[in-house]
């Protein structure tokens, strides 16, 4: 993908855009996104391309040592997670203007996952370990 798509929070305040690097989504069941989302965070992987409109009343939570979670001061919804140097943006999918558009490709922190659930399609899977070990520097949670 290399066309901006539009998206925007709950109650409008927070409009951006986005490109995102491909149609393939991905889905984490990490604790942490469990309790920030309600549920599991399904976001669409965007480089550092988001652009919030000026004013957008956004509010960050730093989440670990090299992550932080963003959401609308306003309306509470959460956006996007993303490293601390803003150099990897993670947006969720139910903030574009159309969420149909990607596909379910990957899970992870899936040994985190609630067994009340499970997504019918294949994915690729890492767990709470393959992550850390990929993307924490040094490993560190």
């Amino acid at each position: 993908m290399v066309t901006p798509l539009a998206g925007k929070c709950l109650c409008g305040a927070c409009a951006f855009t986005a490109t995102p690097t491909s149609h393939d989504a991905g889905v984490c069941h990490c604790g942490q996104c469990n309790k920030w989302s309600g549920g599991m965070f399904l976001n669409v992987y965007c480089g550092d391309s988001v652009v919030f409109a000026e004013g957008a009343p956004l509010g960050s939570y730093r989440a670990s040592e090299w992550g932080e979670r963003v959401f609308c001061q306003t309306c509470g919804a959460s956006l996007m997670w993303q490293t601390q140097d803003a150099q990897h943006q993670s947006v969720s999918i139910h903030a574009f203007d159309d969420p149909s558009q990607f596909t379910m490709a990957t899970q992870i922190f899936i040994d985190r996952k609630p067994t009340c659930y499970a997504l019918a399609n294949d994915t690729q899977n890492m767990t709470e370990a393959e992550v850390f070990a990929k993307y924490a520097p040094n490993g560190d949670a």
